[in-house]
């Protein structure tokens, strides 16, 4: 069966699942996929920069507080219901990633990823100080009377499933086009690309907003769920911990790999704080080890090795050598040309 027949047939079940999901799943476990969903989504945006672009940021929570900071102002300043207001929480996180994209775009490898999280820190300890958004103590979402709380929960998976759809589908067809091509060139070796005619600062440019947006609406979607939003929670690290965790031990640089990473993620919390009755403490020893178990046995990633051993490739992105074939020459006759072969399959293969 072609590549595209069975992904157009998973993305009519996946939304099929996803419409009549609030039917039959309780509230709890609504909250739980809408998490797993929202985190899945950031995880998809944090491999975009650094899996496809080769930036790596230790930073990005600024854009889940910048998102959220945003939703939760412009719904009380308006004084309409947070959902009609979510396009505010992405045109902000990527405004604010534009504007600082130029004096980071200066540094390179591990500079660019202290500058991000100093950051980071910088605008989290202002906003602690600043009583125009709640100081230490938070704010919480002054619409929230506005809200139908009987169909809040769906209302939220609802929002974070298509989210999460449609993150993944623009990043498909994004890394299966030309653009794609220049970015993954960009990652693999900026002074080879830039060498044939690849707009390395363009490239980068575009996906470190796009990332930045990404992470902003899943940010304020997340803190509207809980109705409440405090630095300590927005400006925590450990939101970009558990993106780079899911990543790495997923599979950098390809779609699959971070939905495996969230499933691990996840069922390791629950299995862990549940049915083992272990505290948080423990849970974070157990993602440890199996991060260091995993890039020491699969330094890929998970997803990757079995991707290999199974033989399953749906969405990742290979690009093939040129075959011969005929064409025309420069001059307008018929002679051997070569043809550009795009197959899905991974890890990436870049031909010039």
């Amino acid at each position: 069966m072609p590549t595209r027949t069975i992904l157009a047939a998973s993305a009519i079940v996946l939304v099929a699942m996803i419409a009549g999901a609030p039917f039959v799943l309780n509230e709890g476990f609504l909250r739980l996929a809408t998490e797993c969903l929202l985190l899945l989504t950031m995880a998809q945006m944090w491999n975009l920069l650094a899996g496809y672009a080769g930036l790596v940021s230790l930073g990005h929570q600024v854009f889940i507080a910048f998102g959220a900071y945003a939703l939760f102002l412009t719904s009380g300043w308006l004084e309409v219901t947070p959902i009609w207001v979510l396009p505010v929480a992405p045109l902000v996180a990527g405004a604010v990633a534009a504007i600082i994209a130029f004096p980071l775009f200066r540094l390179r490898d591990a500079y660019f990823s202290i500058a991000m999280w100093v950051f980071a820190e910088i605008i989290g300890a202002f906003t602690m100080k600043s009583q125009a958004v709640g100081g230490t103590s938070g704010v919480p979402l002054a619409t929230s009377k506005l809200i139908d709380f009987d169909w809040f929960e769906p209302t939220m998976f609802w929002l974070a499933g298509g989210l999460t759809l449609v993150t993944i589908a623009a990043l498909y067809r994004m890394m299966t086009s030309s653009f794609g091509l220049g970015l993954m060139s960009v990652r693999d070796n900026d002074l080879a690309a830039m060498s044939v005619g690849v707009d390395v600062r363009h490239n980068r440019f575009v996906a470190f907003v796009l990332s930045a947006a990404g992470c902003g609406l899943a940010g304020a979607l997340s803190f509207m769920g809980n109705l409440f939003i405090a630095p300590l929670a927005a400006f925590d690290v450990n939101w970009s911990v558990y993106m780079m965790f899911i990543v790495i031990i997923g599979g950098i640089g390809t779609l699959e790999g971070p939905i495996l990473g969230v499933i691990i993620f996840f069922g390791l919390r629950e299995l862990m704080t549940g049915p083992l009755g272990l505290s948080g403490g423990w849970y974070l020893v157990g993602l440890g080890i199996i991060a260091v178990v995993v890039m020491i046995v699969a330094p890929r990633g998970i997803w990757p090795a079995l991707r290999d051993r199974i033989g399953v490739r749906l969405l990742d992105v290979h690009r093939a050598a040129p075959t011969p074939g005929r064409g025309r020459d420069p001059a307008g006759g018929v002679g051997t040309g070569y043809r550009m072969r795009r197959a899905f399959t991974s890890p990436p293969l870049l031909v010039f």
